[in-house]
Parts: structure tokens; C-alpha cells; sequence
């Protein structure tokens, strides 16, 4: 539990205690403190923060300081001040800000003056992207939280981790973080304060995102290009902060729900950029309020300097909230050359005629363009957008590795939790609060108990895993056979079809691990080879019989070999559609038995090699020798009579009989994918998948090889596919899968080797909503011909009921779905459906009706998972 809750409670100030310093209370004109008030020091370009009661305390080398101490909706207040080798204290009064009007009267029809300035900031985003080289610095962290209330069911297993209602949790960490265009990020944490064994000090979400960039934590910025199609905005003022004019702007979703914000931002005029933020989000049930304070670092770039973040939310009976601040120091930055500090951006939709003269004083577009980039004169809002996009481009373009979108490394320094008590006193900018002692003290005792628990808990373990216990052949066991290998007894499964009856089956594993880590970059995944050796053994009741099989598998991380032999049960569709689980139910409750099987005595042999991070290969190689089996057991809890029970030989158009007389076949498949346009994200050293990045291409063969060991089959099979994924803006995001095949050569084929398709006809979906059909029969339009299918899914962020703002609150949303198939007898099969998602954030409900030449033939309701991903299972 304290995993989930962590995360979100992190926060503080790092400072360095030297000689003397200043502390005192920073308050409004009213006499209220200021909680979290951001305090600028110009000298090292740090920040600070007050605490719950408007506290500061900052130590500093003797000395002249430029202090600058803000809060939201009050006026930024300057001191200087000399610090000697005693503390000062310094208590600041702050009022409240003076909003002046533009002079602007908003007509009917007419835009917002927001809209300008709004155009404006979005069009030199990208330009603070790519402004710095570099930059350095050093941030403290300090968050707390509670857990406020949680289900009955689980106040055991909480109390027995020491988590009780009024427990508070807390940590603290000071890290060392480095940015390098155009999308290195590094941090180094060089002290941790925390509880237990949940250590994670990394505000990465935070100071690796960044508002400039289009999306912040999977949420649209409003700062992105797409900014106006998700929110409207509203001018609400303009102040004076210093020598600086800010413009105060209310942020307002189109649509409010996950993956938008809601709030006010600040932008510093002229400048374009931020001067600070206060802005609401919400993800999966969690509600975010984030406030950022920006400084101008050596008056060349707006940098935030202090941040809070406000975490609550209520998940599936856990109702936690917490806080999260963070603040920076000693930046050290470096501008990019090739930009400069100054320019006058034109709104081409209001300042029309400026914007002419430029068009038509530059008419060389590109070349122009970049001169007047570089020498910091004139340019339109849409001309900059263009040319910081192309500048973007080319300089990803120069990389050794463009295609990757970002890098990131995280490491956590050896002396890390050995700081002492006069260490963090010493960098705290205000002492913990009673609270905060009550609740390290706390956390400490409770650590104590939990170390001596483990302790005993470890020797448990040790003696639960010496030996062989009679009852581990029902319960399962692991066991220990050296520092690399291990023997495992799988815990029984079972079920019940037609052709088996009741059915169990048993799995034993042998595991061997060789893993060579890195020397040099301890954090990146180490080169690991995993081999698995694995009996599985299956008992038919009805048939009274014993199956099964052994399978040996070998894998790297580019490499999977797998070799398998024995005599085993198998779905007529090797793809398996329909989950053991699924049909055990339907055929005790429902009296339908859906699954159709047969019997293989076997051989196979697969192999796939990832050739780079790209393209794939894979080949799959069968010698079987296949048995018709028939149905045993024809048993329901209903009456017989409400029963509809069917031949274990499935009905097809275009073979009048699926059955088959015993037969070998040697078969073998080549296949192909590739992702051409992929993108990445590097994370200490390792590579990850940018979901939807790239279209992903496939190209497969099979052929049956006749009078080879016997064989009875000959047929040659070609497939080709496409799957993308696309985000179609404001609207939602599309997915597709296409695949096209033809058999070349149909000489002598047994139903099991046709194409099949994916279809469903139980209540449940357990297979990928991108790729399977809803009511489609698992076999009536089974082909030896040509063949084409479309599944195409388009998730709506706002559509009927998600156009219901608490609907989308709770995480409902909604998807159309068309399912098509062509083979010569399908007569253009096609299911129209609707989906409604994120019922109790897990679950999706579906409805679908199928066609056949534009005719009516069936509809149905499906229950699954809420989620693109399948739910695929195997007993193999």
C-alpha cells in the first residue's frame, strides 16, 4: 500500500547551511501566512519555500543578497540584505495584486484579447524548448500524506504495515539534475530521508516534463499547438512584477475529464513565456492541483524556481491525500547560439497589416526566415511556429540516434540514506513541524518492527523453501537449486468441455538464469538468458486418458527458441479464441460448448530474432500427427432440454464436413514485421517503445510440405497486415488492423489448417478489441480461399454519455467499432458496435450487430477488460 501511495507525496528546499542565513514569516496584509510563498535569491539563483505556517529559514555564505518573495495573487516583494555569520530575521508583508484592465471592450462575436497573447506563448513554445543548451541544478524535495479512510476488507493487511488513518508519511531527497538539448535528461539524488523500504526520491515527473512541451504526464498543455481545441481562454488582467508586465489568463477545458487542465496561467508580456501557473487535472480518479513560480535566470531565460503539487483522490475505497513541493537552486545555464535572447512576435489574425509588411518585405521564405530568427527581428506567430518545428527537426536530424524523442538517466548516489540528523537540519529551509516529528518518529519505530518481521519472515521463507512438502503437490512450491536455477510446482487448473469432460492439468518448471550486468552503467538492464524446461501433463475424466507434452525454451533478449513435443489437445484455431475459463462456463450454465478440439501427436520448433529495434524475424516448424476427437460428456447444470449443445466437428459454408480421418502434417511458416518509423525513449540506458509511433507491417508464409515424413498436406499460404495507431487531436484516437491473404495452392488441406478468424459468440471478451470480431460464429466463414479482414476502433474522448461532464469524471468513455470480413462466402460480414468504457475504471460493456450483404443476421451484448490489451491464454 505504500507503493501506491508514495508517489504522490513528495516535497521541499534545498539549501546550503553555511555561516549565518535569514528566516522569518512571510504573511499577507491581512495577517494570514502564506503557505509554500516561493523566495528568490539572484545571487545563486536558487529558491526556497515557506512552510505550512509561512516559516522560512535559508542558510547562506556572509554576504549582499537580492531577495524576491512571491505568492500567487499577491505582489511580488524585493529586499536586500546583508547576512553576517548570525541569522537574520527578515519577516515580509505581501499585498494583494493590482489587476489592471486592458482597455477593451469584448463585443459579441468578438475574440478575447487572451486569444492574442495565448497565440503568441504557443507559437515560441517550441523556442523555450530549444532556447537553453544546457542547464544544472540542485533541487530538495520534501512530500507528506495521509491515508484518510479505506476499505474494512483491507485494515488487516494495512495495520499489519504499520499504516493506520492518522499515520503521516513523509520523505525528503536532494538531487542533482542536468539538461542537455535537445532531450537529455540526468539525475543524480545524493540524499534521502524516507521511511522503510519505500525509497524513491525522483521528482522526474515533474522536472523532466515541462509545460512548453504539448503534453505534460499524459495531459495536454495549454501551451500545446492542439491547445485551442481543447480549451477556450479568458483575460483576466495584467500586473506589474518588477520591471515585468504579466498577463493573468483563466484555462478552460472544452471538455472537462482526464488529460486536461483547469485553472490560471501567467504569461510574462513580450517575453512569451511563463511567469507562473496554478492549474487542476485529474487521471484514473486522482485529482492533481499544481502551482509553479518561474524567475528570470541571469534576466536570459524564465526558469520555475519553486513548485507545489496538491494530491488527493478516492480509489476503489482508498481515499488518500498528500502534498508535494519542490524547489531549485544554483541553475546554472547555457543559451543556444543559434537563437536569440529577443524578438517581437506579430499575431497574424490581429495585427494584420504588420504582418503583410513582413510577408511582403521577406518574401524569400526559409532562408528569411532564419536570418530574422537569428538577428531577433519581426515575425509572425504561424511563421515561428513553422520554423522553430523545422528547426526542431533538423537539429533531431543531426543525433546519432533520431529517432529517439527523449533520454532520461536516474541514479541514486552510494552515501545516499546515510546522511545524518545534523545534515538534514541543517538543509531544511524551515524545521519539520510537530507533525512531521510525530510522523518520522512513528515511521521509525515502525520500521524497527517491520525489520525484525522481515527478519523472521526471511527465515519463514527459508524453511518454506528447504524441501518437499506433501501438500506443495496442491498448493504449488518454488525451490532453490542454486544461485541461478530454481525448480517449481505449479499450482493445479482445470475445467470442463464436451470432449474431456472435467479435465486438470499439472506443470512443472525448471528454471536456469545467466545474467551479465553492466560494469559501467549499473542501471541498464543486464544482458540476461533465461532457459525454461517444462513438463505439462493433462487428465481427461471422461476420457479417461493422460496427455501431455515437453516444451524447452530459450531466450536473450533478442533471441526466443522454442522446442516442444508430445501428445496433446488443441483448439481447431491454433490462435485459441475462446478462454478455457469462458467455456467451462458456457457449457455448465449455458449448454453451449463453443470449443472444438482435436488431438496432435507432435513436434514444433519456433524461432524469432528481433534482427535490430525495428525489423523481426520468425519461423515456426510442425510435424503432427492429428486425431479427431468426439464429444464425451454432453452435461449442463440446465435442463437437458434447454440445452444446445453441438457436434465437436463445427459447421462451415464452404466444407459441408470438418470432420477428418487420422493424418499427418509437416508444416512451416516464415514470417516478417517491421516498424520503420518507430520511435523511442531511452531510460538509463534502456530503450522503450513510443506507443503509436510507427504503423507496424507484417508479411508471413506457411506451406504444408506433402510426402515429407508422411505428411498428407500440401498448400502454400501468403498473409500481409497492417496495425496503426493514431490520435486524431481533440476527438479521440483511432486504431486499425488490416490483413489480406490468398492460398496459392489448396492441393490436400484438413479443416484445422484454414484460415480462421477471431470471433466470439460468448458473453465475454477475452481477446483484443483491435483485431477480433464481437458476434462473428468461431467458424462458419473459416476459408481456403482469399480472404480480407478490418477491425478498425475509434476510442471518443466526448461523445454521448462521456458529453456528461461527471460521466467523464468517473472515467467513462466511449468507442465505434466496424469489424469487417471478405472471403468468397461471407457475403461482406460486417458488426457495427458501440462501447462504453471504464465502468468501475476497469471494465467495458459492448454492443454489436453483425450483417451479411447489408441484412440483419444477429446483434449482441459483450462484457471485458476496458483496455486495448487481449487477454490471451494458453495451457501449452
Amino acid at each position: 500500500m505504500k507503493k501506491i501511495l508514495l508517489p504522490f507525496l513528495f516535497f521541499g528546499v534545498y539549501i546550503s547551511a553555511l555561516g549565518g542565513g535569514i528566516k522569518g514569516v512571510v504573511k499577507a496584509s491581512d495577517g494570514t501566512p502564506l503557505p509554500f510563498a516561493s523566495i528568490y535569491i539572484k545571487q545563486t539563483g536558487s529558491g526556497a519555500a515557506t512552510d505550512l505556517n509561512g516559516y522560512y529559514e535559508i542558510g547562506l555564505t556572509p554576504g549582499a543578497y537580492d531577495l524576491v518573495f512571491k505568492f500567487i495573487g499577491y505582489e511580488s516583494e524585493s529586499r536586500v540584505i546583508e547576512v553576517g555569520k548570525d541569522m537574520v530575521e527578515l519577516n515580509v508583508e505581501l499585498k494583494p495584486q493590482t489587476i489592471m484592465l486592458q482597455a477593451v471592450t469584448i463585443k459579441a462575436g468578438k475574440e478575447d484579447p487572451a486569444y492574442t497573447i495565448m497565440r503568441k506563448a504557443i507559437a515560441k513554445a517550441k523556442y523555450h524548448v530549444q532556447q537553453l543548451d544546457s542547464y544544472s541544478a540542485k533541487v530538495y524535495i520534501k512530500g507528506k500524506g495521509k491515508l484518510n479512510d479505506y476499505p474494512w476488507i483491507a485494515k488487516k493487511m494495512l495495520e499489519k504495515e504499520g499504516i493506520t488513518k492518522d499515520r503521516l508519511f513523509i520523505t525528503e531527497s536532494v538531487s542533482e539534475i542536468k539538461y542537455t538539448r535537445p532531450n537529455k535528461f540526468e539525475e543524480k539524488v545524493i540524499a534521502i530521508y524516507t521511511q522503510g523500504k519505500d525509497r524513491n526520491g525522483s521528482p522526474n515527473n515533474y522536472f523532466f516534463g515541462s509545460f512548453y512541451q504539448p503534453e505534460i504526464a499524459e495531459t495536454v498543455s495549454p501551451l500545446s499547438p492542439k491547445a485551442f481545441s481543447y480549451y477556450r481562454f479568458e483575460y483576466l488582467g495584467t500586473f506589474k512584477d518588477g520591471k515585468y508586465e504579466i498577463s493573468k489568463i483563466k484555462v478552460i477545458p472544452r471538455s472537462k475529464g482526464d488529460n486536461v487542465f483547469e485553472g490560471e496561467i501567467f504569461i510574462v508580456e513580450n517575453w512569451w513565456s511563463i511567469h507562473s501557473l496554478e492549474l487542476v487535472s485529474s487521471k484514473l480518479g486522482i485529482h492533481f492541483k499544481v502551482k509553479q513560480i518561474y524567475n528570470p535566470i541571469e534576466d536570459k531565460a524564465w526558469m520555475p524556481v519553486s513548485m507545489q503539487a496538491i494530491v488527493s483522490g478516492k480509489v476503489f475505497g482508498f481515499d488518500f491525500a498528500g502534498s508535494y513541493n519542490a524547489t531549485v537552486k544554483n541553475y546554472q545555464i547555457k543559451l543556444n547560439p543559434a537563437l536569440p535572447v529577443e524578438m517581437d512576435i506579430i499575431d497574424e489574425k490581429i495585427e494584420k497589416e504588420e504582418a503583410k509588411k513582413i510577408k511582403k518585405q521577406f518574401s524569400q521564405k526559409n532562408q528569411q526566415l532564419k536570418q530574422r530568427l537569428e538577428s531577433g527581428k519581426e515575425i509572425t506567430n504561424k511563421e515561428l511556429k513553422q520554423l522553430a518545428k523545422e528547426y526542431e527537426k533538423a537539429e533531431r536530424e543531426k543525433e546519432k540516434e533520431p529517432d529517439v524523442l527523449s533520454e532520461s538517466k536516474f541514479s541514486v548516489d552510494t552515501t545516499a540514506y546515510k546522511k545524518d540528523s545534523t545534515f538534514w537540519a541543517d538543509i531544511r529551509p524551515a524545521p519539520l513541524d510537530k507533525e512531521e516529528v510525530r510522523g518520522y518518529k512513528k515511521s521509525d519505530s515502525i520500521s524497527q518492527v517491520q525489520r525484525k518481521r522481515d527478519e523472521g519472515d526471511t527465515l519463514k521463507s527459508k524453511r518454506k523453501h528447504a524441501g518437499f512438502k506433501p501438500w506443495d503437490v496442491i498448493t504449488g512450491n518454488s525451490y532453490s537449486l542454486g544461485k541461478s536455477s530454481n525448480f517449481q510446482i505449479h499450482t493445479p487448473f482445470g475445467g470442463f468441455n464436451t470432449v474431456e469432460g472435467a479435465n486438470v492439468y499439472y506443470r512443472l518448471s525448471y528454471f536456469k538464469r545467466w545474467v551479465k550486468r553492466d560494469t559501467i552503467n549499473k542501471q541498464k538492464w543486464p544482458d540476461t538468458k533465461r532457459l525454461e524446461i517444462s513438463p505439462l501433463f493433462r487428465y481427461s475424466f471422461a476420457r479417461e486418458k493422460l496427455t501431455g507434452f515437453l516444451r524447452v525454451d530459450y531466450r536473450t533478449r533478442t533471441t526466443r527458441v522454442t522446442l516442444s513435443g508430445g501428445r496433446y489437445i488443441q483448439q481447431l484455431n491454433n490462435q485459441e479464441p475462446i478462454h478455457p475459463v469462458i467455456n467451462t462456463f458456457t457449457t455448465l450454465f449455458q449448454g453451449q460448448n463453443w470449443m472444438k478440439l482435436y488431438e496432435r501427436e507432435f513436434v514444433d520448433f519456433n524461432f524469432r530474432q528481433r534482427i535490430n529495434d525495428k525489423y523481426s524475424i520468425r519461423t515456426q516448424w510442425s510435424l503432427a500427427r492429428r486425431h479427431e476427437l468426439f464429444n464425451n460428456k454432453l452435461y449442463s447444470f440446465r435442463d437437458d432440454s434447454k440445452n444446445h449443445f453441438t457436434d465437436n466437428a463445427p459447421v462451415n459454408v464452404e466444407l459441408p464436413n470438418t470432420g477428418f480421418q487420422d493424418n499427418t502434417a509437416f508444416t512451416g511458416s516464415i514470417g516478417f514485421e517491421a516498424r520503420p518509423w518507430q520511435k523511442y525513449r531511452i531510460r538509463n540506458g534502456n530503450k522503450f517503445r513510443e506507443d503509436r509511433s510507427t504503423p507496424i507491417f507484417s508479411f508471413d508464409y506457411r506451406k504444408g510440405f506433402q510426402n515429407i515424413f508422411g505428411s498428407d498436406v500440401n498448400y502454400d499460404l501468403v498473409e500481409v497486415g497492417i496495425r496503426q495507431g493514431v490520435r486524431m487531436g481533440v476527438r479521440g484516437m483511432l486504431d486499425m488492423n488490416l490483413r489480406a491473404g490468398k492460398f496459392l495452392n489448396t492441393q490436400s488441406m484438413f479443416f484445422m489448417d484454414y484460415k480462421h478468424f477471431t470471433g466470439n459468440m460468448t458473453p465475454f471478451m477475452t481477446t483484443d478489441p483491435v483485431g477480433s470480431f464481437r458476434v462473428l460464429d468461431y467458424y462458419k466463414f473459416s476459408t481456403r480461399d482469399e480472404y480480407f479482414t478490418a477491425n478498425v476502433h475509434y476510442h471518443f474522448r466526448k461523445f454521448l454519455i462521456s458529453r456528461i461532464p461527471k460521466a467523464r469524471l468517473f472515467g467513462l468513455t466511449e468507442s465505434f467499432f466496424v469489424n469487417y470480413l471478405a472471403t468468397p462466402s461471407s457475403g461482406n460480414y460486417t458488426e457495427l458496435g458501440y462501447g462504453l468504457n471504464g465502468i468501475l475504471r476497469l471494465f467495458r460493456i459492448e454492443f454489436a450487430t453483425a450483417f451479411e450483404n447489408g441484412t440483419y443476421v444477429g446483434s449482441g451484448f459483450r462484457l471485458g477488460i476496458s483496455t486495448n490489451l487481449s487477454v490471451q491464454f494458453s495451457d501449452n
